[in-house]
This record gives structure tokens, sequence and C-alpha cells, in this order.
């Protein structure tokens, strides 16, 4: 989806301070926006706006029942039908996300919601509902310039860079719950969990990023993690097989499951069967489908070749890279039990 974010302007704005219910924390409410000059709240809607710049996964809200009963989404909703009901809407946001945090480990901090108009998606213009969190502050100096000297005041405050979470619910596809981009900081363990699951509920959508992004996690944990078991391959052979695979992404514009699986693992038919078995439990222990055919999409595949490294680490003292052909490569052990390889090659840059 194409999104342009700098033509986006930040229309309204409110805080409000969201303590951790399981430790008594307060919940403080502002029932008035705040109120910036022109230049301030485009500095703040662009910097907001920033922390999704690298975020290509898209969500949308669900609930088992129907999506009216998901407090954010019908939030939501209701906000973009009556915008001058910013600030109500806007505490009954504060309010769920407190009763959300109920986590030991969860932080206090403070809840900004924004009414954003004007955002380009794929040649449409469409409003959107930002909520960001802060919970982690920073000490930074302040300096005065007076007629004498320079006066430096230290405080406490939040660069705008940094915000820890955030939330765009873009006013799109409302009977399918909305486009929603996310982003957060803490995103492991079980306590970084209730932004996106307890107070959002969300899921992400199937569209070819999700696809591709499955799919290509999957491949990578049957050969890192089964194979080894099942077929004893060399570390070498397995960095050859994690190369095809994510070459065939790179390569291709669509994906087929019978093509990629006797392009990488060269008609084997015992491989292929195995690594069938594991789609099916992967599958099914993730909730979710693959497709045996679909678009391939190219943000994924760049996202997935950070974790598609084919490095041969040895002991503490070398890490080799291989970028092709694994047959240039030749293993073996001396007569006084060291290991080695030997690396053939035509040109030295």
């Amino acid at each position: 989806m194409d999104l342009n974010f700098k033509a986006a302007s930040l229309k309204k704005i409110i805080v409000h301070y969201v303590g951790s219910k399981n430790n008594l924390d307060p919940l403080h409410l502002s029932q008035e926006p705040l109120v910036f000059d022109e230049e301030t709240m485009m500095a703040i809607g662009e910097s907001f706006l920033n922390r999704f710049n690298n975020n290509v996964e898209y969500y949308h809200f669900q609930h088992p029942s129907s999506l009216q009963f998901n407090e954010i989404y019908s939030y939501s909703k209701n906000l973009f039908e009556d915008k001058t009901l910013f600030e109500e809407i806007s505490i009954n946001i504060a309010r769920h996300l407190y009763e959300s945090s109920t986590h030991p480990k969860v932080k206090g901090g403070e809840l900004y919601v924004c009414l954003f108009e004007g955002l380009p998606v794929e040649g449409r213009m469409y409003s959107a509902v930002g909520l960001f969190k802060t919970e982690n502050k920073s000490l930074f100096l302040e300096v005065e310039h007076s007629s004498q000297q320079l006066l430096v005041n230290m405080k406490e405050g939040v660069e705008l860079n940094k915000i820890d979470k955030g939330c765009l619910i873009i006013n799109g596809k409302r009977d399918e719950g909305f486009d929603v981009l996310i982003f957060d900081n803490q995103n492991r363990g079980e306590e970084a969990q209730y932004w996106k699951e307890k107070f959002l509920n969300i899921t992400p959508q199937k569209n070819e990023f999700h696809q591709t992004q499955h799919f290509l996690t999957l491949t990578k944990q049957y050969i890192t993690e089964n194979m080894d078991e099942e077929f004893g391959l060399e570390k070498t052979e397995k960095i050859e097989l994690l190369t095809k695979s994510i070459d065939y992404f790179r390569n291709k514009e669509s994906f087929d499951m019978d093509e990629f699986q006797q392009e990488v693992f060269q008609n084997n038919d015992e491989m292929i069967e195995s690594f069938r078995n594991f789609g099916s439990k992967y599958i099914e222990q993730n909730d979710f489908d693959i497709a045996a055919q679909f678009d391939i999409s190219t943000q994924a595949v760049k996202k997935q070749m950070r974790v598609y490294k084919s490095v041969l680490k040895l002991d503490r003292n070398f890490h080799i890279y291989i970028h092709g052909n694994t047959e240039l490569i030749e293993k073996g052990i001396e007569d006084d039990g060291r290991k080695f390889y030997k690396i053939y090659y035509q040109e030295e840059e």
C-alpha cells in the first residue's frame, strides 16, 4: 500500500496520563485538546507519523463475536463519523488502555490521541486516528541565553523520534476492521502483548506481505532447526538451501508451492514430503493458512533478508559469508584432529 505521511496534517491532539492499573497508578484525563502554533503542530505530526515509515505489515481489528464489540474499532468509527466527539472519545480510549494495563510490568505513561487529515493512500485522501504512548523519559539540557552568560537547566522529557508505542487507524475498509499500522519498542515478552492484543485486539491482514513473510519464516525454521535431525546436513548444505529459498523470492514476482519445492529441494521427494509435514504443523501452531500460489511482497523479502544470512561461523575466529556456490567449499580434518574448510575462487577483490 502506497502511503505519503508527509502530506498528512495533524488537526487535533490531546494527552492523558495512563498509569498501570495493576500497580494502582492513577489515570489523569484531560478535558481539552493541546493548543500549539502551526509550526509546532506540523513538527509533532511529522515526528509521530515518521515512526511508521518502516512498518509495512498491515493489521485490522477483530473480535470473536462482532467488530462492533472491539472497543478501539468502535471508538475510531464513531470519531470518523463525528469529529466533534474528539475529546469524549479520547477519554474513552484512555480508560480502555487503563483497563488493559493489568500486567505487573506494564509502565505508565502519556497517551496522545491524534486526529490526522489528508493522508494519501493509493491516490485517495483519508483521515486517520493516531494513538501514541510514551513510557520512557530522557534527561536533556535546556540552554538559555542571557546578556551576561548562558544558563543551563536539566529537564526530563520525551524525544519525539523515540515514542514507545504507536497505532495508526486509517479511515478505510470499515467493514473489514480498518487498515491499522503499529509499532512497539517493547515488542517482546508477555508485558508487550497488552498493546497489540488486549488494548487494540488486532490481527495481521492476510495479504501478500503476510503470506511471503510467514512462508519465509517457516522455510528458515525448517532448514535450520529440523533438517539436521532428519537428514544430518552439513552447515554448508543448509546455507545452500537458505540461499536457494531467498533467491527464489528475490527473482520471482509470484509464488508457486510446487515450483518452489522442486527448485529448492532439487526433486528430493523425501525432503519435499518432510517439508510439507513441517509446514502443516507450523500452520496449525500459528493458526493461519498459506496459499499454494500468491503474489510475492518485495517489502517482506527485504525484511526477511536480514535474517537469511548465510554465515559460516568457525569458533570465535572467523565468520565466512557465503553468497553462492557451496561446491567451491571443501571440508576436511587434519591428521591431528584439526578441522578445516578449503575455499576455491577465481578473483580476489
